[in-house]
């Protein structure tokens, strides 16, 4: 049984934070594989147990460190654990965590990385030790915010233009086109491109094609019999553009997606 909870942070991190989540996930030998759908966000985790191993392959994996960064995605992936699960992470907006590290995202781009790759090792040793011999949820949430208050000294690290555009595909969930939040002007789009792949870690149409099939992912686990419906509500050309960019970023049709055991993780963070 997977039990999975979320936390706001405090307010004053809540621009740079969209939540904390928790996953506990006792082992079973017969639980699936679950798969990983690409969401907009970078995470920072701490796997408090046992080890998860991601595929790069139907057979071949690598394990994630134990305290790691989750760069951007572009594509879905598989994961499975090697023990019981106890997860704590920190998912960031899409231009939160360029506040608090000096990497170009890009860098991250498809990666799992451990914090000392990110963060001085001394720094990342002591937030790893401190996360691991915390006693609750609400210990950790304590040390990881005083963490992050400590490094937030980079209030103008978002580009303007960056920001802006982010903000306009979060309220327009993926459905404005960067042509229309620009007003057409390349010489922006020239910049926008150039500044948001190092301080997102994608570029713009990346990101509002993920945003746009979080909107059509939720729509389906709670309207899954109008294929046509769902297409329309995310603004979708038609029926066919939505199952292509479905089959892009997860592998499967929408139909092939639901009740599919591999998707019980997914299914459960998309659901409101």
């Amino acid at each position: 049984m997977m039990n999975y909870q979320t936390y706001q942070p405090h307010t004053d991190l809540s621009a740079f934070v969209k939540y904390y989540w928790t996953l506990e996930v006792p082992y079973d030998p017969k639980n699936y594989r679950q798969k990983i759908i690409p969401d907009g966000c970078i995470e920072m985790t701490f796997n408090l147990k046992e080890g998860i191993k991601r595929y790069i392959s139907a057979t071949d994996f690598v394990v994630h460190p134990k305290s790691m960064v989750m760069g951007q995605r572009t594509k879905s992936f598989f994961i499975e654990p090697l023990g019981d699960v106890d997860s704590f992470a920190v998912c960031f907006y899409p231009y939160g965590f360029t506040h608090f590290v000096n990497t170009p995202l890009a860098e991250l781009l498809d990666l799992e990385v451990p914090l000392t790759d990110v963060f001085k090792a001394e720094t990342a040793f002591q937030l790893e030790k401190d996360m691991f011999s915390a006693s609750s949820t609400h210990e950790r949430i304590k040390i990881i915010e005083n963490f992050l208050f400590s490094r937030l000294n980079r209030q103008d690290a978002i580009e303007n233009l960056v920001k802006t555009t982010v903000d306009a595909l979060l309220v327009s969930k993926g459905r404005q086109s960067i042509g229309r939040i620009l007003e057409n002007q390349q010489s922006k789009r020239r910049q926008l491109e150039r500044n948001f792949r190092k301080q997102i870690g994608i570029s713009p149409k990346q990101l509002g094609k993920v945003l746009r099939l979080q909107t059509a992912l939720k729509f389906l686990l709670s309207d899954h019999e109008n294929l046509t419906h769902i297409a329309y509500e995310s603004e979708y050309f038609d029926q066919a553009h939505f199952i292509k960019d479905f089959k892009e970023f997860i592998g499967t049709t929408p139909k092939e997606f639901l009740g599919d055991k591999h998707m019980q993780l997914s299914s459960l963070f998309y659901k409101d």
